[in-house]
C-alpha cells in the first residue's frame, strides 16, 4: 500500500495527465458524497454545540461557547466527517470499480498493452478524492458552524454577540489551515486504500465485495490514527491565540 502511494505521487506529475478521467471522477465522487455529507454535518454541529453549551453553562463559562463549538467543528469534526463519507461512499465505489476491472482482466490487458494502470486509473481517482475532500470540508465547516450557532442561540438562549466574539477572540487562521490539510491527507489515504484493495481482490465477485469492506475498515482505522498524529503535532507547533 505504501509502494502504491509512492507510485501515485510519482505518476501524478507524469504526462500525459488524464484530465477527462479526473473530471469524471470528481463529478462521480461529488454526486455520491455531497448530499450525505450535508445531512450528516447539520446534526453533528448541533450535537457539539448542545453538549458544549450545556457544559459551559455548568461551569459558568457561557461566553466561550462559540469559540469551543466552532474550533471543535473546524479542527476535528469537519475533516473527520468528510473523510468518513469520502471513504464510505466514494472509496467503496472506487474499490468496487477497480476490483471489477481486475477480475474481468482489464487491468492485465492494460499492462500487456504497455499502459500503466496506476497513471491511467488510480491517479485521477486519488486526486479526485483529495480535491473533493477539501471542498466538502469547507462545506461541512460552514454548515456545522451555522447549525451550532442556530441551536446554541435558539435552543439554549445563547447570546449571538458573545458567540461570535468568543470565536473571533480565540480562533485563528491556522485552525482553518490544519482542517484543510487534514481533509487533503484523509482524501489521499482513502483513495490509496480503495485503489490498493481494488487492484488486489481475491478471486471472483465475492472477493470484490470483501475488498470493499476491507478498504472501508482499513481507511477508518488509518484516518483516526493519522488524525491523532496531526492534531498532536499541530497543538505542539502552533501556539494558541493569546498565549
Amino acid at each position: 500500500m505504501f509502494a502504491l502511494g509512492v507510485d501515485v505521487t510519482r505518476n501524478a506529475f507524469r504526462r500525459p495527465f488524464q484530465l477527462r478521467e479526473f473530471i469524471q471522477q470528481c463529478w462521480f465522487v461529488v454526486s455520491v458524497t455531497v448530499l450525505p455529507t450535508a445531512l450528516v454535518s447539520i446534526p453533528f454541529g448541533a450535537v457539539i454545540a448542545l453538549q458544549i453549551g450545556s457544559l459551559t453553562r455548568q461551569i459558568g463559562a457561557q461566553s466561550f461557547t462559540g469559540a469551543a463549538s466552532v474550533l471543535a467543528i473546524i479542527q476535528q469534526a469537519s475533516p473527520i466527517v468528510t473523510a468518513l463519507l469520502i471513504a464510505g461512499a466514494g472509496g467503496s465505489a472506487i474499490c468496487a470499480d477497480l476490483g471489477s476491472r481486475k477480475i474481468r482482466e482489464e487491468i492485465d490487458a492494460m499492462e500487456v498493452l504497455g499502459v500503466s494502470p496506476v497513471q491511467r486509473l488510480v491517479v485521477p481517482r486519488v486526486l479526485a478524492a483529495m480535491l473533493v475532500s477539501v471542498l466538502l470540508n469547507g462545506m461541512v465547516s460552514v454548515v456545522g458552524v451555522m447549525g451550532g450557532y442556530f441551536f446554541n442561540v435558539i435552543l439554549q438562549d445563547g447570546t449571538p454577540g458573545a458567540y461570535l466574539a468568543s470565536f473571533s477572540a480565540l480562533a485563528q487562521l491556522p485552525d482553518l489551515w490544519i482542517s484543510e490539510i487534514k481533509a487533503l491527507i484523509f482524501g489521499f489515504i482513502a483513495g490509496i486504500v480503495a485503489a490498493y484493495r481494488g487492484l488486489n481482490p481475491a478471486g471472483g465477485p465475492k472477493g470484490v465485495g470483501d475488498a470493499v469492506n476491507q478498504a472501508v475498515v482499513i481507511t477508518f482505522l488509518l484516518l483516526f490514527f493519522v488524525n491523532f498524529v496531526l492534531t498532536t503535532i499541530y497543538l505542539q507547533v502552533v501556539p494558541a491565540k493569546g498565549s
